[in-house]
C-alpha cells in the first residue's frame, strides 16, 4: 500500500493544481500557473517527476512550458487533442503507472470534447479521482464544448465508481454549486448539513476538496437526474412537457447556467 500526500496549490482566483508527492517526488495535475507549483516544489523539497493534464483550457495548461524548462525531462501526459506540450498522449482504457500506482484513463467529454479523467484504484487506501471540470463539489462543468448528453454519460461513468473514491476536481466552486443545489432539493437533509459544513470549511480558510463519490451522490444534483426530486423540480422550472433523462439534464445546466 502506498501512502501519497495530496495537496491543492491555490493559483487565480479559484484553481487547485493538485500535487501528488511520494518520496520526494511530485506529480503535478494540472498546472495553469508555473509559479505556485514551482514555490511549493521548492518549499517541499519535490522534485516533478510528471505532470497530469485533463483538458486544454489555459488555467489547466498555462503553466506546463515553465515546469518544462525548469525540469526538462518531465513526461506530460494529456489527452489526444489540442492540448500543447504533451509527450505522452492517452485515450480513454488506457493505463499508465506512476508511483507503482496504474492509473487509469477515463474519456469525459462535455465541458470539452478532449476532457479526460485519472482514476488510481490500486495500492492506495482509497480510490482516486482527478477529473479536472467535469465533476465538481456539488455541480459540474459548462458546456462549452460537448453536448448534455454526453455530459451525462460522462458523469454515468464517474457515478459507477466505488462510493468511497476521493474526488479531486480543480476549482473551488462548492457554496455557489450548493446554493443552487439547495434550490433543486430543498428538502434534502445530507445536502443541508453539507452545506453548513462546507461554510465552516471556508470560514476557516480551509478548502472544500477533494470530496467523495458518496456524498456527491446525495446532495450533487448533477448526479441525481434519475431522482424524482431533481425531475420535479426540473419539470416545474423549466415547464417540460415531454422529457427523458437527458431532457433533465439539459434544463438543470441551463438553470444553473442562468442562476
Amino acid at each position: 500500500m502506498i501512502m501519497l500526500s495530496i495537496s491543492p496549490i491555490p493559483a487565480f482566483s479559484d484553481n487547485y493544481i493538485w500535487c501528488v508527492a511520494h518520496n520526494g517526488e511530485a506529480i503535478i495535475v494540472d498546472p495553469g500557473d508555473a509559479a505556485p507549483v514551482l514555490k511549493h516544489l521548492e518549499h517541499h523539497q519535490l522534485k516533478l517527476s510528471a505532470i497530469l493534464i485533463t483538458h486544454h483550457h489555459y488555467d489547466h495548461v498555462d503553466g506546463i512550458a515553465s515546469l518544462c524548462e525548469r525540469y526538462p525531462q518531465t513526461p506530460v501526459y494529456g489527452p489526444q487533442n489540442h492540448c500543447p506540450n504533451i509527450t505522452q498522449r492517452l485515450s480513454h482504457g488506457q493505463t499508465i503507472s506512476l508511483f507503482d500506482c496504474n492509473i487509469d484513463v477515463i474519456a469525459v467529454p462535455g465541458h470539452t470534447l478532449d476532457h479526460i479523467a485519472y482514476y488510481v484504484s490500486d495500492n492506495t487506501p482509497n480510490p482516486l479521482l482527478f477529473c479536472g471540470d467535469t465533476l465538481f463539489a456539488g455541480g459540474c462543468g459548462r458546456l462549452f464544448e460537448g453536448t448534455a448528453e454526453q455530459m451525462l454519460t460522462s458523469l454515468r461513468l464517474i457515478s459507477a465508481l466505488p462510493a468511497n473514491t476521493a474526488v479531486y476536481c480543480a476549482h473551488e466552486y462548492t457554496l455557489s454549486n450548493l446554493h443552487f443545489a439547495n434550490s433543486v432539493e430543498p428538502e434534502n437533509e445530507q445536502l443541508q448539513q453539507r452545506i453548513q459544513q462546507a461554510k465552516q470549511r471556508r470560514a476557516d480558510g480551509l478548502p472544500t476538496v477533494p470530496s467523495e463519490l458518496a456524498l456527491e451522490l446525495l446532495t450533487n444534483p448533477f448526479l441525481r437526474t434519475g431522482k424524482n426530486t431533481v425531475q420535479a423540480s426540473v419539470i416545474a422550472h423549466s415547464e417540460l412537457k415531454c422529457w427523458k433523462e437527458k431532457d433533465i439534464f439539459a434544463s438543470l445546466r441551463k438553470w444553473k447556467d442562468d442562476f
